[in-house]
C-alpha cells in the first residue's frame, strides 16, 4: 500500500508546474511576511512546486533571475517596483522567458495599479496563479530595460533618495516630504529630442516614457487613453519655466491633469532619442538608472508576459479596440469625444 502511495505521489508531483518566487524582505512597510504562508499556500493549492528565495542586497532579485538553470514554468515576485524592475530586466536578458507574475508589496506599485493588480496580497496572489498571461510592452533603456517609466529631472530621484525605514514608517507620505525638498531647486537641462523624423531642442526640467496610467501613485496625470501593448510610449516633457508665474501655470496644469501645450510637450513613439551637452541623471521604475548624456528610448513591443485577472484582461482589448476604431474612423475632434467617454468608463472601473 506505501509503494502504491509513494507510487501516486511520485506522479503528482512530476505533473506539477514550478515556480520561482523571489520576494524583498524589506519593501514596502513590511506587509509581506504576515502573509507569506498564505501566499505559499495559495501557489501550492494552484498546482506549483514553489522554490522561494528572499532577496539579500541591491540587484539580488536581478541576478537571481538571469542565473537560475531549473526549467520554471512561471517566476513570481514580490516587492515594489524597483523588485519588479530588477526581475523583468533579468527575464528580458534570458534566452527562454517564462510568465511573470506580481505580489505588489512597495510603496507605490504605479504598475500594479495599472495593471488592477489588487493590493490585497492573497488576491494578488491568486492571481498569479488563476489569472492569464498577458503580453505588454517592455522599454529597451540604452543597454537596460525598464517596465513602465524612464523619467530624469524635477522629483525624479525622490523615489531612490528616500530612505527606506522613511517609506516603512510613513509610507507614500515619505515620497511627498522628500519630494518637498525639491520645489524650490529646478533643474534644467538642454536636450535635442529626436522621434519619429522631428526634432526638438529646448531646456526642460522634467521628461518622462512611460507605459503607465500611474506615476509616483498619481493615476491620470499621463492621460487615460495608454494601451499596454500598442508597441508606443506615452512620452511628456515640461519646459524649464522662465519665471515664477509659467511655474504656476505648469503646477496648475499638472494638478488638474492637463497638458499645456505653452509649457510641455506630449506625444506618443516607439523610439526616442534624448542629446545632451552633460551627463543627466535618470530613474528607470523609481531605480537610479545611471547619468547619461546621450539615451535611446526603444519599445519591445509585447516583450513581457505578465500575470493578470482574466476580466482586465478583457477589459484593456476591449479599450484597445475602441480607441483603435476611433483613430481610424472618427475625425480628430470625435476621437477626442470617444477619449473623454473611455476616460469616464475607466474612472468607473478604477472605483470597482
Amino acid at each position: 500500500m506505501e509503494n502504491v502511495i509513494e507510487k501516486y505521489t511520485d506522479k503528482d508531483q512530476n505533473r506539477r508546474k514550478k515556480m520561482l518566487f523571489i520576494y524583498n524582505p524589506n519593501a514596502g512597510t513590511g506587509v509581506l511576511k504576515p502573509n507569506l504562508s498564505d501566499i505559499l499556500d495559495i501557489f501550492v493549492k494552484g498546482g506549483y512546486e514553489v522554490t522561494v528565495y528572499p532577496t539579500q542586497k541591491y540587484h539580488d532579485a536581478l541576478a537571481k533571475t538571469i542565473a537560475y538553470t531549473e526549467p520554471y514554468d512561471l517566476v513570481a515576485c514580490s516587492g515594489g517596483d524597483g523588485t519588479l524592475d530588477e526581475v523583468v530586466t533579468g527575464m528580458c536578458r534570458r534566452k527562454e522567458m517564462v510568465p511573470i507574475g506580481y505580489i505588489p508589496a512597495g510603496t507605490t506599485n504605479d504598475f500594479a495599479s495599472s495593471l488592477h493588480i489588487s493590493k490585497d496580497m492573497l488576491e494578488a496572489a491568486d492571481t498569479v496563479v488563476n489569472g492569464v498571461p498577458f503580453s505588454c510592452d517592455v522599454g529597451v533603456f540604452n543597454d537596460d530595460f525598464f517596465v513602465y517609466i524612464a523619467a530624469f529631472g524635477l522629483f525624479t530621484d525622490v523615489s531612490y533618495e528616500t530612505k527606506q525605514s522613511m517609506k516603512n514608517v510613513l509610507g507614500h507620505l515619505a515620497y511627498v516630504l522628500e519630494g518637498a525638498k525639491r520645489i524650490f531647486n529646478v533643474p534644467s537641462y538642454h536636450i535635442r529630442v529626436e522621434h519619429d523624423g522631428e526634432v526638438l531642442e529646448e531646456d526642460f526640467m522634467f521628461g518622462m516614457v512611460t507605459n503607465s496610467r500611474s506615476v509616483g501613485g498619481f493615476r491620470g496625470i499621463i492621460g487615460r487613453d495608454v494601451i499596454f501593448d500598442d508597441g508606443v510610449f506615452e512620452v511628456t516633457l515640461i519646459k524649464t519655466p522662465r519665471n515664477p508665474i509659467e511655474l504656476n501655470e505648469i503646477v496648475a496644469a499638472l494638478v488638474i491633469r492637463q497638458i499645456d501645450s505653452k509649457h510641455m510637450y506630449s506625444f506618443k513613439s516607439s523610439c526616442v532619442k534624448f542629446t545632451s551637452f552633460e551627463e543627466i541623471p535618470w530613474t528607470l521604475d523609481g531605480e537610479f538608472g545611471g547619468e547619461h548624456d546621450e539615451v535611446l528610448v526603444q519599445n519591445k513591443k509585447q516583450g513581457l508576459q505578465i500575470m493578470i485577472k482574466e476580466s482586465t484582461k478583457q477589459h484593456f482589448e476591449e479599450k484597445k479596440e475602441a480607441l483603435q476604431s476611433a483613430m481610424e474612423e472618427l475625425s480628430a475632434e470625435e476621437v477626442v469625444m470617444v477619449v473623454t467617454e473611455e476616460t469616464e468608463t475607466e474612472n468607473t472601473w478604477d472605483q470597482e
